[in-house]
């Protein structure tokens, strides 16, 4: 499952989730809502726009053709999955109840736990020292 469709299936869960099971209301902030959606989705278009820039693999599980550290990969190793995060925050934001806030975390957890590291093993067996250089002086998230 590409992270993309993944978070498609979050988004109709935790829509799902607000209108069959709503936990109270959290925040009634739509503004703040779009903003950390919208900031979020320009960090998964940059990334998007860089990879394709410098003529490199966006697939997740296909082999990585360059390592990539400019950008926002100067700040975070992962400013797609960050923005996927920001952008799912916003839009639980949105609907504003708390059980929407239960998919946020379990994309977190499953792109930290499982995403990222097959990525990273497949970086370090491809690039290996500069990967790892790179690894150990930039952060997984921010």
């Amino acid at each position: 499952l590409l992270p993309p469709a993944l978070v498609a299936i979050c988004i109709l869960i935790m829509t799902a989730l607000h209108l069959l099971m709503p936990l109270g209301v959290l925040i009634d902030r739509p503004l703040l809502a779009v903003i950390v959606a919208l900031t979020g989705l320009g960090f998964t278009l940059s990334g998007a726009r860089l990879f394709s820039r410098v003529g490199t693999n966006i697939k997740t599980f296909n082999k990585p053709d360059h390592l990539v550290t400019s950008g926002l990969f100067r700040f975070t190793r992962n400013p797609m999955y960050l923005g996927f995060a920001l952008l799912l925050v916003g839009i639980a934001i949105g609907l504003g109840t708390a059980t929407p806030f239960v998919v946020v975390v379990a994309f977190f957890v499953t792109t930290n736990l499982w995403y990222i590291p097959f990525e990273e093993r497949k970086m370090e067996e491809i690039f290996g020292a500069d990967y790892l250089t790179y690894k150990a002086r930039t952060r997984r998230w921010i």
